[in-house]
C-alpha cells in the first residue's frame, strides 16, 4: 500500500456526511474533505452550499497551518482556490459577529474588481457565520466608507491606496486587527503600493496573523515578508509558471495590420457563438476600437480598462458574468485574480511582452477543473516574445510546415500556424469599406496606431537570443492552423491557387520585367545571372536541404510517454542522489571573496583611505557635505522673471522626463485611486465635515493606550472603539428620535426654545380657525 503524503488524503473517498461522520468500532473514518479539518458547523454549511466537495492541494496544505496561527506565504498557480485558503480559516478564527470590537480582519487586493469579487465570495461562503464585511475602494464615495467603518464591520476588503487615505483621514489605530491578508502580493508591489503597504503594516498590532498569497516571489516580497511576518511558513506547491492541464493553446501568426481581420476570422469561423470570450488588448484605445468594430459586426460585447469610471466597470463586469454579452474587452487590469467560472476562451489580441503575464492572462479560463482554449495573435514584431514564452514554459517550438502534418489532429496543443488568405481577404474587404464610409471608425484606427507606437516604446525588450533566433524563422512558410481547415472543396482549391500564386518567384528581376531585350539593364542583369548561376543554384539547394532536415527532425520526435510517479521511483531506486544545497557559512563566503579579488595589496594605492567613512562621520565641519547642501534661491521681482520661473523644469528620475519645478512645497498634491487630487499627506477635512454633518459625538479613532490590562480598561477601550452611528433610512431616523425622547428627561435650552416657538405657532393657528368660524356664522 502506497504511503500517504501529509496534507494529501485519498481523493476518491466520498464526502457524504453520513459516511464521514459515522464511526466504526469507535474509530472515526478518515476523509479527504473539509469535514476532516475540524471546522465549525456554520463554516462547513457555507462551504457545502457554495458547492465545494473536496479541497484542492493548496487548500489541504494551507488551511491546517493557518488554523494553528502560523504566518503563511503561499504560492500556487491561478485557479487553484487560493481565495478559499484564507477565507475558511478567517471565518473559523472570527467565529461570530462582535459589533463593539471594531474590524478584526483586513484583506488587501490590488484592483477593485478583485476586491469586489473577494467581498462577494466572503458573503457567499460566510453567510451562516453572521460576520459583517465592507469594501473600501478607490473611486467610491468616502462618506459611505466613513459610515461603513463606523458600523464596526468584522472584515474590511480594501485596495491599499484608499485604505491608507481612510486611515490617515480618520486617524485609525487598527488595534483590534487579528487577521491580515495580502492577496496577489507581487501584483501589489508591481502596481507601486509598496509605500502604502509598509505604512499600513506599521499601524497594525504586533500580535496579528499575516497571510501572503502570491504567484511569484520577487526580492521585494521576500524583504517585506521578512519584516512584516513572524517566522513564516513558505508553501510552494505548483508555481505560476505552469499552465492548467485542461488548457489548450493555439498561436496564429499574422501581420500587425491584419490583426483586426484575423480576430474577426476567429470569432466568425472558429469560435462558437454561445462561448464566453475575454479579449486582451494593449491599450484602452485598442479596447474602444475593438468595441466599435464588434458592435458593427453584431457581436454583443462590453469593455473594462483602468481609466473607466468605477461604476461603469462594475456594471460592465456584471453584464459579462450574467451572460448578457458574450465578449469582454479588457486591458491587463483584468489579467490577474478575476474569477469568471463559465469562461471558455481567452484571446490575446496583442501578445504580452512578459511570459508571466501570458500565464496570468490565459489563466482566466480552465479554472477549477474546467477546460478552456487560449488563442494568441502573433505579429512579426512579437515572435521574439513567443520564443521567450516557449523557453519559459519548457515547450518545443512547434510550427507547422505542411498541411498534412496539421490534419493528423483536430486541435493539437501549442501548434503555431496561420490563417487562410481567402478568409483574411474577405474580412479585409469588409473592413476597408467600413473605414471608408464611417469617420469614427477610421479616426479610432489612427488613434490606435499612435497608441501602439507609444506602447512599443514602453514595452520591455525580448531576450537577445530570441531576437537572433527569430531572424531564421520565416512565418510565410507556416502551414494553415488546424482550427481554420475547411472541408469545402471550392474554398480549399481557391486557397491552393492563392498559395501557389503567393509562393511563385519569377526568374527575372524588376530591372528586366517590362523592359525590351535590347535595353542596357536587361543585358547587364542577364549576363550577371549567367555568371553567378552556380551560386544561385547552390543557395536554393541549401534552403531545400534545410527545410527537409527540419521536417525529418519534427517527424522523428519522440512521442510523449506517461510520466512516472514518486512511488515507482522509490521502488526502483533505493539510493537517490539529489543536488546538495549550497552552503552559506562564513568560510565559503571568505573563500569566494578571496578568489574574486585580484588586486595586489602591496602595490595598490586606493582612491580613498581605509578609514574614510569613519573620519567623515567624526568630522564636525565637512566642507563637501556643507557644499552639497548649500543652495541659492532668488525670488523674481518682475512679471517677466516670474513667468520664466514658472517654466523652470528639472529631470525626474522616477518619471524619466522633465517636470515643472514646484516652488511652493506646501501645496504638493498627489492623485488617489479615483483620479482626484488630494494633499500628499492624505490629510484633508472631509472626515471632520462628515462628522459635523452626521452629528457624530465621539471620535472613532480614539483608543486608550494608557489603560491597564484590567477589566475596566478593556471596557473603556470597547466604549471608545464603538461609536454612535446615525441611521441612513427614514424609519431608522424616526426610531432614533423616539429613542432619544424616551432617554432624555432634561431638555437643553435650544430644545425648550424650539418647543415654545412651535407651541406659539399652534396657538396662532387655532385663533385663526376660531375667527374664520365666527365670520361664517
Amino acid at each position: 500500500m502506497a504511503a500517504q503524503v501529509a496534507g494529501f488524503d485519498d481523493l476518491n473517498e466520498t464526502t457524504d456526511d453520513t459516511h464521514i461522520i459515522k464511526k466504526k468500532n469507535g474509530i472515526r473514518k478518515k476523509c479527504g474533505g473539509f469535514q476532516g479539518m475540524g471546522l465549525s458547523f456554520p463554516v462547513l454549511k457555507g462551504i457545502q452550499k457554495r458547492g465545494y466537495k473536496l479541497p484542492t492541494p493548496i487548500q489541504r496544505k494551507t488551511i491546517p497551518l493557518i488554523m494553528e496561527g502560523r504566518d503563511v506565504v503561499a504560492m500556487a498557480r491561478t485557479g487553484s482556490g487560493k481565495t478559499a485558503c484564507f477565507l475558511i480559516p478567517l471565518f473559523e478564527k472570527l467565529k461570530a459577529r462582535v459589533p463593539k470590537s471594531g474590524a478584526r480582519a483586513l484583506i488587501l487586493s490590488p484592483t477593485r474588481e478583485l476586491a469586489l469579487q473577494t467581498l462577494k465570495f466572503v458573503k457567499e461562503l460566510g453567510r451562516f457565520t453572521g460576520l459583517h464585511a465592507v469594501n473600501v475602494l478607490g473611486g467610491d464615495s468616502m462618506d459611505n466608507q466613513f459610515s461603513a467603518i463606523h458600523g464596526n464591520p468584522d472584515i474590511i476588503v480594501a485596495t491599499p491606496g484608499r485604505f491608507m487615505h481612510i486611515c490617515v483621514e480618520m486617524e485609525l489605530k487598527l488595534h483590534s486587527m487579528e487577521f491580515v491578508v495580502f492577496d496577489e502580493a507581487d501584483r501589489l508591489f508591481e502596481m507601486g503600493f509598496g509605500e502604502q503597504l509598509h505604512d499600513i503594516v506599521s499601524r497594525l498590532p504586533e500580535r496579528r496573523q499575516t497571510l501572503l498569497f502570491s504567484a511569484t516571489l520577487p526580492k521585494v516580497l521576500v524583504d517585506f515578508a521578512k519584516a512584516g511576518l513572524s517566522d513564516p511558513v513558505l508553501i510552494r506547491l505548483d508555481v505560476e509558471s505552469k499552465l492548467p492541464e485542461q488548457l489548450k493553446l493555439a498561436f496564429v501568426c499574422c501581420r500587425s495590420e491584419d490583426k483586426s481581420a484575423a480576430l474577426l476570422c476567429l470569432l466568425k469561423h472558429v469560435i462558437r457563438p454561445e462561448s464566453l470570450i475575454v479579449i486582451f488588448a494593449a491599450t484602452k484605445h485598442h479596447v474602444e476600437y475593438l468595441h466599435m468594430l464588434l458592435d458593427k459586426v453584431g457581436i454583443t460585447n462590453t469593455y473594462i480598462y483602468s481609466n473607466l469610471d468605477p461604476s461603469a466597470r462594475k456594471i460592465n463586469a456584471a453584464k459579462f458574468r450574467t451572460g448578457k454579452v458574450s465578449v469582454l474587452l479588457v486591458t491587463d487590469v483584468a489579467a490577474r485574480g478575476i474569477d469568471i467560472p463559465e469562461l471558455d476562451i481567452v484571446i490575446n489580441y496583442n501578445f504580452p511582452a512578459k511570459s508571466k503575464l501570458f500565464v496570468h492572462r490565459v489563466g482566466r479560463c480552465a479554472r477549477a477543473g474546467r477546460s478552456g482554449i487560449a488563442y494568441s495573435l502573433v505579429a512579426n514584431d512579437e515572435f521574439a516574445y513567443l520564443l521567450d514564452l516557449h523557453l519559459f514554459l519548457g515547450r518545443p517550438f512547434n510550427a507547422l510546415q505542411t498541411e498534412a502534418a496539421s490534419k493528423d489532429d483536430d486541435f493539437p496543443d501549442g501548434v503555431i500556424g496561420r490563417i487562410p488568405e481567402v478568409l483574411l481577404d474577405e474580412e479585409h474587404s469588409e473592413l476597408k469599406v467600413w473605414h471608408e464610409t464611417e469617420n469614427d471608425l477610421a479616426n479610432m484606427k489612427k488613434v490606435c496606431a499612435n497608441a501602439y507606437r507609444q506602447y512599443i516604446r514602453s514595452r520591455p525588450g525580448a531576450s537577445v537570443e530570441s531576437v537572433k533566433r527569430v531572424k531564421g524563422i520565416n512565418p510565410n512558410s507556416f502551414a494553415i492552423h488546424p482550427v481554420f481547415l475547411v472541408q469545402d472543396a471550392s474554398q480549399s482549391s481557391s486557397s491552393d491557387i492563392l498559395e501557389k500564386m503567393k509562393n511563385y518567384r519569377p526568374n527575372g528581376t524588376v530591372f528586366e520585367i517590362g523592359q525590351s531585350s535590347r535595353s542596357r539593364a536587361y543585358t547587364v542583369m542577364k549576363s550577371t545571372r549567367a555568371k553567378h548561376r552556380s551560386l544561385i543554384v547552390n543557395h536554393k539547394r541549401k534552403l531545400e536541404d534545410k527545410e527537409k532536415e527540419n521536417l525529418i527532425s519534427r517527424s522523428s520526435e519522440r512521442k510523449s510517454m506517461m510520466a512516472s510517479n514518486d512511488d515507482d521511483i522509490a521502488d526502483t531506486f533505493h539510493n537517490i542522489i539529489a543536488p546538495k544545497k549550497r552552503k552559506h557559512d562564513s568560510q565559503t563566503v571568505r573563500k569566494e571573496k578571496k578568489r574574486k579579488v585580484l588586486v595586489d595589496e602591496m602595490h595598490y594605492i586606493p582612491y580613498t583611505a581605509p578609514d574614510h567613512h569613519t573620519e567623515q562621520g567624526f568630522s564636525v565641519n565637512n566642507f563637501e557635505l556643507e557644499a552639497s547642501k548649500a543652495k541659492l534661491d532668488l525670488t523674481a521681482d518682475s512679471e517677466e522673471t516670474l513667468r520664466q520661473q514658472q517654466k523652470l523644469k528639472h529631470w525626474d528620475r522616477k518619471k524619466k522626463k522633465m517636470v515643472a519645478v514646484n516652488m511652493d512645497k506646501k501645496v504638493k498634491k498627489i492623485r488617489d485611486e479615483s483620479g482626484a487630487w488630494i494633499p500628499a499627506t492624505y490629510k484633508s477635512k472631509r472626515y471632520a465635515q462628515w462628522k459635523e454633518r452626521m452629528k457624530v459625538e465621539e471620535d472613532f479613532a480614539a483608543d486608550s493606550e494608557d489603560d491597564g490590562d484590567d477589566d475596566h480598561g478593556d471596557q473603556k477601550r470597547n466604549q471608545l472603539r464603538g461609536l454612535k452611528t446615525y441611521p441612513n433610512t427614514h424609519w431608522g431616523r424616526h426610531n432614533k428620535k423616539v429613542e432619544n425622547k424616551v432617554k432624555s428627561e432634561l431638555k437643553r435650552p435650544d430644545q425648550i426654545l424650539k418647543a415654545r416657538i412651535e407651541q406659539e405657532k399652534k396657538k396662532r393657528k387655532q385663533r385663526r380657525k376660531c375667527k374664520r368660524s365666527k365670520r361664517k356664522k
